[in-house]
């Protein structure tokens, strides 16, 4: 048979698995416990009259223990389901604990609006936008930051880069052989507060014309009777040979 002032005693004065002793005070683990506290009058296993509340995927349920159902643990408490209402919820702990101690009854109601409350408020932040905090692993953080701290070396590589060549640029160092695109070019100018220079229209070479140009052109078109020279041996010179000069040609014609 239970003897609930033993019990309490071997637990409170030498162990319990389920004490826990702080700074604060000592209080139970105990998911049965209806306080929370380690004492004689909260203490589920040292009571076996005893009842409390709990929660199970947001919904109440009142657990019953007396002392006909100790020799059944597994049947060793009664569960009852509350309503969602809070006023029906205390109607129903009224109703079966009619005949139970008052203080008991008391702290179960206590328990009961303790619970009701903090489901209006994790109701309040389910609906509410916040910030959802992520966590972030030490070995990623480390390589982000390499890789940050790489870019930014590679940042001012480039814009030194880019200065030296503007310099250049500028002073002309390589004359004409820069491949550079016209819009870039022109951005680059703007953005150092210069103008850049105009284009300028490529102009036609002009033709002078020199005295006795149309003559050459006849003298030309004359080249071409030169073939009638071939069989006309008439323009041999005083020496026997055959004059091929511009001339002898000219005469040649003539004379056709």
């Amino acid at each position: 048979m239970q003897h609930d002032d033993v019990i309490w005693d071997v637990i409170r004065h030498h162990h319990c698995s389920f004490m826990a002793k702080i700074t604060t005070g000592v209080f139970c683990r105990n998911p049965y416990n209806v306080t929370g506290i380690c004492n004689r009058s909260s203490c589920p296993l040292a009571n076996s009259r005893y009842a409390t509340i709990r929660d199970h995927d947001g919904v109440f349920y009142l657990y019953m223990k007396t002392i006909e159902r100790a020799h059944m643990p597994n049947k060793l408490w009664e569960r009852v389901k509350l309503h969602r209402n809070y006023e029906k919820a205390l109607e129903t702990i009224d109703k079966h604990l009619q005949y139970w101690p008052k203080l008991l009854v008391h702290k179960l109601k206590q328990r009961l609006t303790k619970m009701t409350q903090y489901r209006i408020r994790m109701r309040k932040l389910q609906l509410k936008v916040r910030e959802k905090i992520m966590t972030v692993p030490r070995k990623e953080k480390k390589r982000e930051a390499r890789r940050e701290e790489k870019a930014e070396r590679a940042a001012v590589l480039d814009k030194s880069i880019e200065r030296e060549l503007l310099e250049r640029l500028k002073k002309g160092v390589y004359g004409d052989i820069y491949n550079y695109p016209v819009e870039a070019y022109n951005n680059v100018l703007e953005m150092e507060g210069l103008e850049p220079a105009a284009e300028e229209d490529e102009e036609e070479p002009e033709i002078e014309y020199v005295e006795g140009y149309e003559d050459l052109e006849e003298e030309e078109d004359m080249e071409d009777f030169g073939s009638f020279a071939v069989e006309d041996n008439s323009a041999d010179d005083e020496h026997g040979k055959r004059d091929t000069s511009f001339y002898a040609q000219i005469r040649i014609v003539l004379k056709l």
